[in-house]
């Protein structure tokens, strides 16, 4: 009788189809594709929006805006953006609405502002459309005799009103209502010789639509 020999173990051999390996090859490249792609195509900037409505006059404080990430590209640089450390000081030189991107151009230094705001009387009432923030031109006309007047001219173009001066009576609503406006500085002197001589002064809104 013959002795039987030791038993083999069989081991299965482990076998990889290579189209396994492909497709799972190619759906990492596929998510590190779409990765890429989503972190390349985010080109937006932080960006400030003003949180209410800021009329011309106001003092700009940190808790007037909301930081937006928005898509600008290259004029990023015309907008106030939180990397500019907002300083204070600063001052609403054009009136900004809720929600708008404020421009650098639309705010300035109280110190270094080139206008200031003057308070100018004028007779009758107001057109319905200049509110707080309305961009006005005012104009004049020289007083030449009693209840005589020279045509008249542009003072001031482009004026922002900073608020109308509530009257206190109905004696001052009927002379007339007062508005504060903020005018270059180079034309203080103007605006304060013609209230001085007795001029005649009159507030018009610029580019009001005209109805049908």
């Amino acid at each position: 009788m013959k002795k039987a020999g030791p038993t083999r173990t069989t081991r299965r051999r482990f076998w990889v189809d290579p189209r396994f390996v492909i497709g799972l090859v190619l759906v990492v490249a596929s998510i590190a594709g779409v990765g890429a792609i989503v972190v390349g195509s985010d080109q937006t900037t932080a960006v400030y929006t003003a949180r209410h409505t800021l009329t011309v006059g106001d003092q700009l404080r940190s808790t007037d805006l909301i930081e937006t990430r928005v898509q600008l590209g290259v004029t990023a640089e015309l907008y106030l953006v939180p990397a500019s450390n907002l300083k204070r000081g600063l001052l609403v030189t054009q009136t900004i609405l809720a929600g708008e991107l404020v421009a650098r151009s639309a705010v300035a230094a109280s110190s270094g502002s080139d206008a200031t705001s003057v308070v100018v009387d004028v007779p009758g009432r107001l057109a319905a459309s200049i509110v707080a923030g309305s961009v006005v031109d005012i104009w004049s006309a020289r007083a030449t005799g009693p209840s005589e007047y020279a045509p008249p001219t542009v003072l001031v173009g482009q004026a922002s009103v900073v608020r109308i001066v509530e009257p206190t009576g109905i004696i001052a609503a009927d002379n007339g209502q007062s508005v504060e406006v903020l005018v270059p500085k180079t034309k203080v002197g103007a605006v304060l010789e013609a209230i001085m001589n007795g001029d005649a002064l009159a507030i018009v809104p610029v580019n009001t639509p005209v109805g049908p």
